[in-house]
């Protein structure tokens, strides 16, 4: 592993945390586009820990056909990185600061190493027929009983710019959900030329991503066409169709 790479390499944006601010559809970080989704993915305690446990080893990702090379795993004595938090109305709360990780954190109950806060990955993306890297570093982790997921930030050599987290959480009822939060812009003028084309690939990502924890129920088939409303929130994220199954946070 390159441990230098964990203390030398930043982030290409200055917004870390971002994608928790309460109103990043309303006021994403200037010159960002911002996207938001929410959809149901199974019911019940065990549902929940299946998909917190994909989610937090990089299975959404690989599940949606995304090859996930892990380049470096900080030390425990480093801890993990805690971005900014905010409160309700978007007011910061508690400032940045790092934590001493014990070693369970690293773990699901049935011993599968968890991502943690600092790990540099590269994920190497389909398109057009063309492979493409795009270097990342996890910049939180949400580890709460009913709510656990993880945000990555985009590394020099991504095409993008910007941040994006995945967040399984479980509501009273015990339904489980999977969000995912984004801001993005293409990274140089090369990637803005090809932006229509980015946002095509994206839309093509975030439908597999919205289906990769997802089980079959008893029960009709829900009316969401997956395909279609990720293609239109890609396009136009402010007209993203309100739906129980996939519907926009801030409805």
């Amino acid at each position: 592993m390159r441990r230098a790479t964990y203390t030398e390499t930043r982030t290409t944006y200055g917004e870390v945390g971002a994608t928790q601010a309460p109103d990043l559809m309303q006021y994403p970080p200037s010159g960002f586009t911002p996207a938001e989704y929410r959809t149901r993915v199974g019911h019940g305690d065990a549902r929940f820990e299946a998909a917190w446990i994909a989610t937090m080893t990089w299975q959404i990702q690989r599940r949606s056909g995304i090859e996930v090379r892990v380049d470096d795993v900080p030390p425990l004595e480093e801890g993990q990185y805690s971005p900014v938090t905010f409160d309700e109305n978007g007011a910061p709360v508690d400032a940045a600061h790092w934590t001493r990780s014990a070693d369970e954190a690293r773990f699901a109950p049935d011993g599968t190493p968890l991502l943690t806060a600092g790990t540099t990955a590269t994920l190497t993306i389909e398109a057009y027929g063309r492979k493409v890297e795009a270097p990342v570093r996890v910049v939180y982790v949400i580890d709460e009983p009913k709510r656990k997921g993880f945000a990555y930030g985009t590394l020099d050599g991504h095409p993008e710019s910007g941040e994006e987290s995945w967040i399984v959480d479980q509501t009273d009822d015990g339904s489980v959900w999977l969000s995912i939060r984004s801001f993005s812009r293409p990274s140089s003028l090369r990637w803005k030329l090809v932006e229509p084309f980015m946002k095509r690939t994206q839309a093509l990502y975030t439908r597999r991503y919205l289906r990769s924890l997802s089980i079959a129920e008893p029960g009709p088939e829900p009316e969401t066409d997956l395909d279609a409303a990720a293609i239109t929130a890609a396009e136009a994220p402010e007209t993203a169709p309100e739906d129980p199954t996939l519907r926009r946070l801030d409805d």
